[in-house]
């Protein structure tokens, strides 16, 4: 089956004045339709940068090497349309002067060619999908009057308001407690399956990982260190850091309260 994407010897360098820093060095990955992976390390890893890579998001001072084709596309594929993407942080990504309905209408008028008036019903249509309440009355409601939890799922309202056949998560429950972040990875699961997309999740948490993801791409020091089924790196990891990343994971789910 042709992959959606294919990602090869993808470098990344970041020059600021005289430092430069290489965020990722020799990335090689596939990502097949439908496919759910989630791309798992610390901080500083490189796990961002490939989504912002893979997005076309780079800022100027990041110097790319390396291929990223898109087969199962046939062409370049457009943010917002063909692609997804949620941000680690909703109080920033959503603009604090525009209504959130008036921001995921946007999506739908500018990728869906729909007017205004049907852009709005699509926006409360996918606010209902993301189980917000009473989604005709919060399309006049501005972020700052919403919880973070509700913040995020307006993100994912709007990332897939163009039906994207790509969803990226970049840290989506980063900012958000416990109970919420299970039910916004519950939320992004249930979306995939529901609409067969393709989804990259990034985040350093292994445990929230693997109840999304059925493949698992490991980030050190911006190398791959192990890559695979979900499982199987849970159930037998190959390479100490991975190794590590589970005990750490291990011994916060273990320790007292």
């Amino acid at each position: 089956m042709t992959p959606l994407a294919t990602v090869r010897s993808l470098s990344v360098t970041y020059r600021d004045g005289a430092t430069d820093f290489q965020a990722l060095k020799g990335i090689d990955l596939d990502i097949g339709a439908g496919e759910r992976i989630a791309i798992i390390g610390e901080s500083g890893s490189g796990k961002s940068t490939l989504a912002l890579a893979l997005a076309g998001l780079l800022p100027r001072s990041a110097a790319q090497g390396g291929r990223i084709d898109w087969p199962g596309f046939g062409r370049r594929p457009r943010n917002g349309a063909d692609i997804g993407f949620v941000f680690q942080d909703p109080s920033a990504s959503l603009d604090p002067v525009l209504s959130v309905g008036r921001q995921v209408a946007e999506v739908v008028q500018v990728h869906l060619g729909l007017g205004r008036a049907d852009s709005l019903a699509a926006a409360a249509t996918l606010f209902d999908r993301v189980r917000l309440p009473d989604p005709t009355a919060l399309l006049d409601a501005f972020p700052h009057q919403l919880s973070g939890g509700q913040k995020q799922r307006v993100g994912i309202a709007a990332a897939i308001a163009a039906q994207p056949r790509l969803l990226i998560a970049d840290e989506p429950t980063s900012a958000l407690d416990t109970i919420v972040q299970a039910e916004i990875i519950a939320l992004i699961r249930t979306i995939a399956a529901e609409t067969g997309m393709a989804l990259l999740m990034i985040t350093h948490d292994i445990a929230l990982a693997s109840g999304i993801a059925e493949k698992m791409v490991v980030l050190k020091d911006g190398i791959i260190v192990e890559a695979g089924p979900t499982q199987r790196i849970i159930g037998h990891p190959a390479a100490p850091y991975t190794r590590a990343l589970l005990a750490a994971c291990l011994d916060v789910e273990g320790a007292p309260a």
